[in-house]
């Protein structure tokens, strides 16, 4: 027994030995990242929670009051936010709604086409909807969109009732892409809450007034309009560029070259450059223009292009590390595919959407996270176009960085600045997380 116990009891000991050893080696990295990554996170976390700045050595504790000033009105709303609230949410009820029930009524369609069954409770349901309409236009906006809704309810009801006894609802399943479902969502969402019951004011409405009266509001609202634009546009140059890249063509590796230069370009340098090509008076761009007899554009100074010059620039210096990371990507998959895909006579769109995009989605997962992820971040380009200013005029380039930034070293309120930055931090955390979840589901990884 004793016998047995020696040599566990020296390879436990060595096992500590060569850990601690090890820890050791981790020592130095784990400290300089203690001393300025752990532990000014938590540091800052805690500041959040206290009234601090540097004209006084006092902090109070103040609970969450940093995180309700970042969202107090200057000046009331005439919208009311519940209101909003309820209203958004009965709209997207009623969308989700009204695409189920078209999901069915297709799937409907191509089941019961031979007998014409389904064509005729497709014009039955339009019929309906049609007289609905006209009547409803002659009632009282409230009345109109009680009725609307009780008709949108009835219709999926019954759809719903018709469905269950013909014991076909689990078995239509629509062949439909997620991109085209999103794009009937967003489309069938503008025409209930901006066209036929514009009076009843969604959140977007309530925002887009209450940004104006606070300024972390409008660095929210400039941020997401920011990713909207930057992220999918870089994306899509980005695929673009690879996919011709990965062709055999001349002078491919000085393309790939100068297509990577402007990522590894100083933020500054770039800016700088940006600001002179987009100079009123005697810019490169408005010089194009003034080519083919169109008026030039006043980019820095009109509030309505800030954020998307502020796009063009971020876009321009990173499409080439993207396209990089594309280029991997579509330089991974197996040749098989295709040449298997010209025996069957396959188009190139078919296989852009049956191949490539199938097996690029791995890729096109990190993509999307690191980009949403930098274009929260985005602020430099912002200080130096505009020369230190949160844009032109009326704070039209403030983001959430920049907010932080003003807090934190132009107004010194370092709890306001705390709070502001976890709150990014939160909105990044989400978004990311909404995204992994969905790449469970949706990514296809190779092998």
């Amino acid at each position: 027994m004793g016998g047995n116990d020696l040599p566990y009891a020296k390879r436990s000991k060595k096992y500590w030995k060569e850990t601690w050893q090890a820890y050791l080696f981790l020592l130095p990295s784990i400290v300089i990242l203690s001393v300025f990554v752990f532990w000014p996170i938590g540091f800052s976390l805690v500041l959040s929670f206290f009234k601090w700045d540097y004209t006084s050595t006092t902090r109070y504790f103040i609970g969450l009051d940093n995180y309700k000033e970042l969202f107090r009105l200057t000046y009331p709303v005439q919208l009311s936010f519940v209101n909003s609230l309820i209203n958004t949410a009965v709209y997207i009820v009623s969308v989700l709604v009204v695409i189920q029930i078209l999901y069915h009524l297709f799937g409907l369609m191509s089941k019961y086409d031979k007998t014409k069954k389904g064509h005729s409770l497709l014009y039955g349901l339009f019929a309906v909807a049609l007289i609905g309409y006209i009547l409803l236009r002659n009632l009282s906006s409230d009345l109109s969109a009680a009725g609307l809704f009780a008709g949108l309810g009835l219709m999926g009801l019954g759809l719903f009732v018709l469905l269950r006894r013909r014991g076909s609802i689990q078995s239509i399943k629509m062949r439909t892409s997620q991109w085209s479902t999103m794009i009937l969502f967003v489309a069938l969402y503008y025409v209930l809450a901006y066209v036929v019951l514009k009076q009843s004011a969604d959140f977007v409405q309530y925002f887009t007034l209450a940004k104006e009266s606070s300024d972390f509001l409008k660095s929210i609202y400039n941020t997401v309009y920011y990713v909207l634009l930057a992220v999918p546009t870089q994306i899509g140059l980005a695929l673009i560029i690879a996919m011709l890249l990965n062709k055999n063509i001349k002078f491919r590796s000085l393309f790939r070259t100068a297509y990577f230069i402007p990522f590894v370009t100083s933020v500054v340098a770039v800016s700088l450059v940006w600001q002179w090509m987009f100079n009123d008076q005697f810019g490169l761009l408005n010089y194009v223009l003034s080519i083919f007899n169109l008026p030039r554009i006043a980019w820095l100074k009109e509030e309505v292009w800030t954020i998307p010059t502020i796009a063009i620039v971020s876009v321009w210096q990173h499409v080439g590390y993207t396209t990089v990371i594309f280029l991997a990507g579509l330089q991974n998959i197996d040749r098989s595919y295709y040449e298997a895909a010209d025996v069957d006579g396959a188009s190139g769109m078919q296989k852009f959407k049956f191949i490539t995009w199938p097996l690029l989605s791995g890729t096109t997962f990190f993509i999307m996270i690191i980009t949403m992820i930098g274009a929260f971040k985005v602020f430099s380009q912002i200080f130096i176009l505009y020369q230190g200013l949160p844009g032109p005029v009326n704070k039209s380039g403030l983001t959430l960085v920049y907010y932080v930034f003003d807090a934190f070293y132009n107004q010194q309120r370092m709890g306001v600045a705390s709070a502001a930055a976890y709150i990014l931090f939160v909105i990044i955390l989400i978004l990311t997380m909404v995204q992994m979840y969905v790449g469970k589901k949706r990514v296809h990884y190779e092998g």
